[in-house]
């Protein structure tokens, strides 16, 4: 092993620090360290070789002949990150409370296709998208996959489920102005809830996403209080999990969480107020925890009204104690951001929010890898490894040692295909 060291230390000095493709379609990434998530062990130095869109070999006695190395020198090798809680086609505009009745979804897919760029090159090479109206989200996940747009992997949810007048809902408008059904995911009772949750399937939603309690970022005074009865939550997960499609439950107050989770919900997203009630209940289950904690330190107050402004003052008490308990009682906690709310490329930003509340770095990357893939149930990425796609980032220095390098990536490669060269 120490011969192949001191060859590739020779074969570095004379190579260029990027490649996009090679003749062979073999690529040679190396850096001073690899971060093996699995074990939470630095491997020194890392090298992964990679053919077309996949992974073949990591840390190899022998390089490949004939292979183009890409060098990145004093960096660290992970496995492309994956953010479980975004809104790629929103954003915080200064008119965004009449978006509903001034903007088309054709506006928000165009948005979409500008933050999916700032999203991979923050690193996160997958997504899941949780609430777009008009199928936007959708729009911009073909795009993507058609290669018209440089963008992550995107799960999308299409439009959310939830109740008539609930945080699902367009809210605060006079009658008449803007109103939905279960097809744009207003949905009351067990015949509506099936017809929106078909709809959005048919029309390309990957996941389900429910609104189980009342929320911020909408018109009203409640914020927490249970929304979907116990049996119309059961009737959304039953539909679902027949379509093998799994459901996200939007959920701050703690009868909701708890009804999301008996029912059978794959995530619980925000979970503000947590207990320990709750928290056995979601490792009893295998419920992962989706916590948007950085949010809270970023969110303008002075920007929304203030029933809104008074609510997310109530969430910002609440929510950092609720994830510590989390991590003490070692619920599956699963990385999102809430981009949209926060601005879209920012999504790295969250690993340092986990670890000031008690969350190991090991464990904080492992949210946005291992976990995030199990909760997304596919086996093909979360980790560096033969046979898995090639979705691989770089990060400057040790992430181990100082977590804010994973706020930004060096290096992208998603599918085998450079998009973030050395700078």
């Amino acid at each position: 092993m120490k011969a192949f060291h001191r060859m590739l230390s020779f074969i570095l000095a004379a190579t260029l620090s990027a490649a996009v493709s090679s003749a062979n379609n073999t690529l040679v990434l190396t850096a001073d360290r690899l971060l093996d998530v699995e074990t939470g062990k630095l491997l020194s130095p890392g090298v992964v070789v990679v053919k077309d869109k996949q992974i073949v070999a990591v840390n190899p006695d022998q390089l490949p002949e004939s292979a183009e190395i890409v060098a990145l020198g004093d960096a660290t090798l992970l496995p492309g990150l994956i953010d479980m809680h975004t809104h790629i086609t929103q954003e915080m505009m200064d008119d965004w409370g009449h978006a509903p009745v001034t903007q088309a979804p054709t506006d928000a897919a165009l948005r979409g296709a500008r933050n999916a760029q700032k999203t991979l090159h923050a690193g996160f090479t997958t997504i899941r998208d949780l609430g777009a109206g008009g199928f936007a989200d959708v729009a911009v996940m073909r795009a993507i996959n058609s290669g018209i747009i440089e963008g992550p992997d995107i799960f999308p949810s299409a439009h959310a489920v939830g109740i008539t007048g609930g945080h699902c809902d367009v809210t605060g408008l006079v009658p008449e102005v803007a109103e939905k059904g279960p097809e744009q995911g207003v949905a009351d009772g067990k015949e509506a809830i099936l017809r929106a949750i078909r709809y959005q399937i048919k029309h390309g939603a990957k996941v389900i996403k429910t609104c189980a309690t009342a929320g911020v970022m909408s018109r009203g005074a409640s914020v927490g209080n249970q929304q979907y009865s116990d049996e119309e939550l059961h009737t959304i997960v039953a539909e679902a999990s027949r379509q093998g499609v799994k459901v996200a439950a939007h959920a701050h107050g703690i009868n909701g969480i708890l009804a999301a989770v008996e029912a059978g919900v794959d995530s619980i997203e925000h979970g503000t107020i947590m207990t320990r009630k709750i928290a056995r209940a979601m490792k009893k289950n295998g419920t992962f925890l989706v916590p948007t904690v950085y949010l809270i330190e970023t969110f303008d107050l002075t920007s929304v009204p203030d029933d809104i402004r008074k609510k997310a003052a109530v969430i910002g008490r609440e929510a950092y104690a609720g994830l510590e308990l989390a991590i003490r009682e070692q619920v599956p906690i699963a990385y999102g951001t809430d981009t949209g709310v926060i601005p879209h490329g920012d999504n790295g930003k969250q690993f340092a929010v986990l670890v000031n509340h008690g969350m190991s770095p090991i464990n904080a990357i492992r949210s946005a890898t291992l976990n995030a893939a199990k909760l997304l149930g596919v086996e093909d990425r979360g980790r560096l490894a033969p046979g898995l796609r090639a979705d691989i980032i770089a990060v400057t220095g040790n992430p181990l040692k100082d977590i804010q390098a994973m706020e930004s990536a060096q290096f992208v490669m998603k599918e085998g295909r450079i998009y973030l060269p050395l700078r």
